[in-house]
């Protein structure tokens, strides 16, 4: 019985790429494996929605889908073959080969290759799954396994220095080692190698494509190569200026305050972002932030007061449109 991945996901077959996406997220997070330790069931259901999200989340494959049905995630389908064949079919020269419409089409292969009606169609659409002529099932057997698509999420500190993370899949019996890149940004995509989906045909496996999710630092943010930091400063700092040591990727560096530095004033120290391969290191930004000392003592009441009495009085005049 064919698939049908719409279902599979609650949705619609008119559902947009939002409405797919969040009923994927939902059913993912819903039914993820670490949230159903040794529930088998839980597991399938977890991989079917994987599947379906491979092909409903990508717009060509869900084309492909709603035209031919499941047979078109096959490796190596060809889709003007199979238009050609279904002309073919519809025209009276098949024996009900297709039928159908959408995700509930199929095909009769063996029609289809020549297996049961001699060599004329055969030879004209044999290879329409990469099947070269004369070659039998080689080129089958070759054919690679699907990608399959996960998602990670990460500490910040891991996405600034690099990691080796590991992650757990509902179709691994083991957790595959995912290497995190120094610098790795929320939304980036990882692919590695022979960790995706196995061939039906015995070739090699597919590709596991990593989303990469980042958690956010109270402190830091990562901007590309360039590391930005909120840096709280005392009033007293502000006012006369002095050293502070400020934390960076390789190691904390000793900073200099100006004299009379302000909230939201940026100092950039060069070549102490992130270093990612073969480039040149970024730099970081150190943003100023005043911090007002939160007692209620009427020995700070009075400091206060004493300052205010220094203040600009046409401290926001520019402030206007």
């Amino acid at each position: 019985m064919a698939t049908d991945y719409y279902s599979t996901l609650g949705v619609s077959r008119t559902a947009d790429a939002d409405e797919i996406k969040k009923a994927y997220r939902k059913l993912a997070s819903k039914l993820h494996p670490d949230k159903h330790p040794g529930d088998k069931g839980a597991e399938a259901r977890f991989k079917q929605v994987n599947q379906a999200y491979q092909v409903l989340g990508d717009p060509k494959k869900r084309a492909l889908y709603d035209e031919f049905g499941e047979q078109a995630m096959s490796e190596g389908f060809n889709a003007d073959k199979a238009r050609a064949y279904r002309q073919w079919s519809n025209m009276g020269a098949g024996r009900g080969g297709y039928r159908g419409e959408g995700g509930g089409s199929t095909f009769d292969f063996e029609d289809l290759f020549g297996g049961r009606g001699g060599g004329g169609l055969g030879d004209m659409l044999g290879d329409l799954f990469g099947r070269a002529r004369g070659g039998g099932g080689r080129a089958a057997a070759q054919a690679r396994g699907n990608d399959v698509e996960s998602e990670l999420t990460i500490d910040f500190a891991s996405a600034v220095h690099g990691n080796t993370v590991s992650l757990r899949l509902s179709s691994e019996p083991e957790p595959i080692q995912v290497r995190i890149p120094p610098g790795a940004t929320e939304g980036c995509r990882l692919r590695i190698k022979g960790q995706g989906g196995t061939s039906p045909f015995g070739g090699p496996k597919g590709d596991l494509i990593v989303t990469i999710h980042v958690e956010p630092h109270p402190r830091f943010r990562l901007e590309g190569d360039q590391l930005h930091v909120d840096l709280p400063i005392t009033i007293g700092e502000a006012y006369r200026g002095g050293k502070v040591k400020v934390p960076t990727p390789k190691g904390e560096v000793a900073l200099k305050i100006p004299p009379h530095a302000r909230s939201g004033q940026v100092v950039r120290v060069k070549g102490k972002g992130v270093s990612k391969a073969g480039r040149t290191p970024g730099d970081l930004f150190v943003h100023f932030l005043i911090q007002i000392p939160d007692s209620e003592s009427s020995e700070v009441r009075e400091a206060i007061d004493r300052l205010e009495a220094h203040a600009d009085p046409d401290i926001r005049s520019d402030v206007r449109l």
